[in-house]
Order: C-alpha cells, then structure tokens, then sequence
C-alpha cells in the first residue's frame, strides 16, 4: 500500500474516532484537532478557555506534533502546568497543501505513538 494512500486511511480513523467523540454528526476540520491535542497535552482537564489560551493550546499541540520531526523539543512546565518547547528548526518552505499533509501524517504518528488508533 502506498504512504499516501496509508495516510489517508489512517487520517479518516482518527477523524471518525474524533469527530464520533467530540462532535454532533459534523465531521472535525483540521484545526479542531489540533486545539483537542493541546488540550489532551496540558492535561487539565475539561474547562472553559479564554481566547489567548486557546491560540496557546493550538501552540503547544504544533510543538508537540512537530516535536518527532526534530522542530520543536519539550522543554519545561510552567508554574500553571503549560507545557513550553524549545524551538530547534525552521521548517522548510512549504505549500498549503503540504502543511496540511504535514500535520495530518504527525496527528496520525501521535495518536499512533498513544496507541488510540
């Protein structure tokens, strides 16, 4: 099976698991995903997020995402518990279409890695 076929297959589980979970019959855009990662990843729990937290929960699951491909490294919590990364690499140049490629193939590798599919 190719990569790309593999990784559509693989996309369309996490999207069926997530948007079964998390959503009422509508399907979950990309963005959605990412904002429930960094929620999972400050491990707070449940709780109503102000706007700037938010776009900080979106931050923290790009940097763990990016994480296995040697762009960001963990490097301390805070005094909240929020999760701050080192920056380590620029990401190439990359078209819309292959960012969106890119984070689909590292949301599949982390909920791999967190055995969910």
């Amino acid at each position: 099976m190719s990569r790309d076929k593999k990784l559509k297959e693989d996309w369309e589980q996490v999207l069926n698991i997530l948007s079964a979970t998390f959503s009422e019959g509508e399907v979950l855009n990309l963005d959605a995903i990412i904002y429930l990662i960094g929620v999972q990843e400050l491990g707070q729990g449940v709780k109503e997020f102000k706007k700037d937290d938010k776009l900080n929960l979106m931050h923290i699951a790009i940097c763990r995402l990016l994480e296995p491909f040697g762009y960001y490294e963990f490097d301390f919590f805070d005094n909240d518990g929020w999760p701050h990364y080192k920056f380590l690499e620029e990401l190439p140049p990359l078209k819309s279409g292959e960012q969106t490629v890119l984070m689909k193939e590292a949301i599949v590798l982390y909920f791999k890695a967190n055995k969910l599919i």
